[in-house]
């Protein structure tokens, strides 16, 4: 089992960048498919980017968005460049112990509590 706290959230002026952390308490942090994923007012919460347990695969929805980890400090990072206000969301984390890099949030057994992200334009 794994806990994840989202911290880096905040207020960024469009165009502007935001580095998102995802913290992972226990041991077995490298073994886990981590995904980043949005939620906003009024709306499904929609994939983001995901990466491998060992960093080598990623996938993004968004080319203005990078997806990184290091399990050395059992953290997983987004960075957001370019921001713009139709990324205002409220931002998650996600673990999975599947292989495969899934943007179908049904697939992530474990979730942080988020951090919002607001763009202002």
């Amino acid at each position: 089992q794994v806990q994840l706290v989202e911290s880096g959230g905040g207020l960024v002026q469009a165009g502007g960048s935001l580095r998102l952390s995802c913290a992972a308490s226990g041991r077995s942090f490298s073994s886990y498919t981590m995904g980043w994923f949005r939620q906003a007012p009024g709306k499904e919460r929609e994939f983001v980017a995901a990466i491998s347990w060992g960093g080598s695969r990623i996938s993004y929805a968004d080319s203005r968005f990078t997806i990184s980890r290091d399990n050395a400090k059992n953290t997983v990072y987004l960075q957001m460049d370019s921001v713009k206000p139709e990324d205002t969301a409220v931002y998650y984390c996600a673990a999975t112990r599947l292989s495969w890099l899934s943007a179908d949030k049904r697939n992530y057994d474990y979730w942080g509590q988020g951090t919002p992200v607001t763009v202002s334009s």
